[in-house]
């Protein structure tokens, strides 16, 4: 999933680069979208781990 939103991040990236600032927007919110749903997704992992170990 991280590596889903590197992909949109540089695709905003490029399209904020040619000018196409729409595509830009919508691809740095899923970007962000994803890269926030990882950071849940570890921390809910993370802190289950650290549960089952005691």
């Amino acid at each position: 999933m991280l590596r889903y939103a590197i992909i949109f991040f540089i695709v905003a990236l490029i399209a904020a680069l040619f000018g196409f600032t729409g595509i830009a927007a919508g691809a740095v919110e899923i970007a962000k979208i994803l890269f926030f749903v990882f950071i849940l997704l570890f921390l809910v992992s993370l802190v289950m781990g650290l549960m089952r170990q005691k």
